[in-house]
């Protein structure tokens, strides 16, 4: 069942319609050239809706759809020639009648020889407008060992003139293969460096933009917007209102057509057909009916909450009983994988690949049973979309004997009959109490578990985290352990729960916000010295991890009150700052530590810190903290 992350025919999404819009767009005017632009994120189906237009196209035999991949010019000195060379050839072999004896293409086969010498002496900018450049063309080609199609002697065209001469050749081309519209499909041009990517679209522009000839480019406006920026790095940012590299996209693609994201309703319609098409197969017939019940549901989305069971027991008939998991997952994951892939279809598939794949591993492992697909996909949105919220949970689960997470009792609890209307406020239902014990947990306590009133609390105060909680299957009293354990790709949970045993507790605790973890200094003070030193070490690995420092890491306002309480700590403070990458590291890393560095030795060492920061190249936020704390500091003396 798992699910093939590439473009396809097969429309989920209902983008047959964008696609549809397109070709109409295309027979309206076939003699006209234009330039469309397809625009949607990373994995948004640009690729499938240009595999829709080609498909749209396949029937009108005086159209002829070649499709060419921006990608496969990376490489090549002249990104624009081979972009040329590409449709030459591909209208070749699309129209096996035309021979390279015919004049036309003869006739076009030597423009590309001339353009192709032109490169080879310097480039096109490089040459005067007034230079003739055949005699050029031969020269050059036959220095390199090219064949040549140019006689010597034959014109003295200037570049502007072998331009013009190369669009007329390539018009009397198309005239000679009866073709009354040449649409051109160009796709991943987003994934390539920005000098291809430029050079492909003004190749667009400059040679092949002719009468009867139509651009497809399917591209992420902000990448291009980039490539721009980076290809053209002395011009100004913007032009009066508007941004530079906008204005240059807006004058390539005179169409632009957006992909629009997935919602809610979408997304659980996306969600079930994937999943009962990974179980019937693209071509079952019971299958492609219910595609077209769901485009029924998708034409108005804001009316529809998305397939029910009646909708698929009627397109499916005695097949149906094969899709009752995929309803009730929809049902499950839709609205938060909705919010946490930002509708990216690409993103969902990877989130349902993962699942099951995780799913699969539990079988073979031989604790299928104990892993229940609605409860690990909820586990796994936390995962991917809150992960200091997974983080608490897998901790404490790990470190249960009996594998249960009880804050997330508590946070149930107190969602209990909350709709979820923004105005429902429901409040922690009083102090927590172990499961099976019946015993309340003492504040003297507090310091080897985080209390409700603390966790709970933060949770809550969390949107996100609440329309989490609220997901079925509730997880109280849920043995968590297996799903921890298929999820050990990323992290070993149960180690260092072993290792630290009760101070576990402590360490998610100084992972928590500034105000929980001042709170903490009078308890972490009843640590004795080792045992403070390995919550510091525990946290550190955390920070050092989670490998995300141009923000201040969860754990730094911990190890701060931590090292407060035990002044020893100080050199492996130090030794953490000095590890830091220093070209990733935010201006975070030069505050704070008033109070906290108060050793003579390790304030002179800050200060050597300091001033190798202030003296970087490569971060310019660091170094202009480093440098003015450094003179707050006297200079570092």
């Amino acid at each position: 069942m798992i699910l093939a992350d590439n473009e396809t025919k097969v429309d989920l999404l209902n983008n047959e319609a964008i696609a549809a819009t397109i070709i109409e767009m295309l027979r309206e005017r076939p003699d006209t050239p234009v330039t469309i632009g397809v625009h949607g994120d990373w994995g948004a189906g640009k690729s499938s809706i240009l595999e829709m237009i080609g498909a749209g196209l396949v029937d009108d035999k005086s159209i002829l759809c070649l499709k060419v991949n921006g990608w496969r010019f990376q490489g090549f000195e002249d990104a624009k020639i081979a972009l040329i060379e590409s449709i030459v050839t591909g209208l070749l072999e699309m129209r096996p009648a035309l021979t390279k004896t015919t004049d036309a293409v003869k006739d076009l086969l030597k423009r590309v020889d001339v353009l192709k010498a032109v490169k080879a002496v310097g480039g096109l900018a490089l040459l005067a407008a007034t230079t003739p450049v055949a005699g050029l063309a031969v020269a050059a080609l036959g220095a390199q060992g090219l064949p040549s199609a140019i006689k010597p002697g034959e014109g003295s065209k200037n570049v502007p003139e072998e331009i013009g001469a190369f669009r007329r050749a390539f018009d009397a081309l198309l005239d000679k293969a009866e073709i009354s519209q040449l649409v051109i499909l160009i796709d991943d041009l987003d994934r390539c460096l920005p000098d291809t990517a430029i050079e492909t679209l003004e190749a667009v522009r400059l040679f092949v933009f002719t009468k009867r000839t139509a651009f497809v480019v399917a591209a992420d406006e902000a990448m291009i917007e980039y490539a721009v920026r980076k290809h053209f790095p002395e011009l100004p940012d913007t032009t009066g209102p508007r941004d530079y590299a906008r204005n240059y996209l807006e004058k390539l693609i005179q169409v632009p057509v957006r992909i629009p994201v997935l919602g809610e309703t979408e997304t659980r319609i996306y969600v079930t057909l994937l999943l009962i098409g990974a179980e019937l197969g693209e071509t079952d017939e019971a299958y492609i009916a219910l595609i077209q019940a769901a485009r029924d549901h998708l034409k108005r989305p804001w009316e529809s909450t998305g397939l029910d069971a009646a909708t698929v027991n009627t397109a499916l008939g005695g097949k149906a009983d094969r899709a009752n998991n995929a309803l009730t997952l929809s049902d499950q994951i839709g609205p938060l994988l909705a919010s946490g892939t930002k509708g990216n279809p690409r993103q969902i598939k990877r989130f349902l690949n993962a699942l099951l794949l995780r799913q699969r591993t539990a079988a073979a492992r031989g604790f299928g049973d104990d892993v229940k697909l609605p409860t690990l996909a909820k586990l796994m949105l936390a995962e991917l979309f809150i992960p200091r919220l997974f983080e608490q949970v897998a901790w404490s689960s790990a470190r249960h004997p009996k594998g249960l997470c009880e804050d997330i009792t508590g946070i149930e609890a107190a969602l209990e009959g909350d709709s979820g209307v923004p105005d429902a406020k429901p409040t922690p239902k009083g102090p927590r109490k172990p499961a099976g014990t019946g015993k309340e947990v003492s504040k003297s306590e507090a310091v080897t578990g985080p209390d409700e009133n603390t966790v709970v609390s933060e949770w809550m105060g969390s949107e996100p985290i609440r329309t989490w909680a609220r997901l079925k299957p509730a997880l109280a009293g849920v043995d968590l352990r297996p799903y921890l354990f298929v999820a050990k790709d990323r992290k070993d949970y149960f180690g260092a729960a072993s290792v630290l045993g009760r101070l576990a507790a402590v360490v998610e605790r100084l992972l928590g916000p500034k105000l929980s973890v001042q709170a903490l200094d009078s308890e972490l003070k009843q640590l004795a010295i080792p045992e403070a030193a390995q919550v510091f070490e525990a946290v550190r690995g955390r920070i050092m991890g989670g490998d995300v420092f141009n923000t201040q890491p969860d754990g730094i306002d911990g190890l701060t009150v931590l090292v407060k309480a035990h002044q020893t700590l100080q050199p492996q403070l130090l030794d953490l700052l000095e590890a830091i990458p220093r070209d990733q590291c935010g201006a975070w890393a030069v505050k704070g530590w008033e109070g906290v560095i108060t050793d003579a030795e390790m304030s002179v060492r800050f200060n050597r810190l300091l001033e190798t920061w202030s003296g970087l190249t490569n971060n310019t936020i660091l170094k202009t903290a480093a440098g003015a704390a450094l003179k707050m500091r006297g200079g570092g003396r």
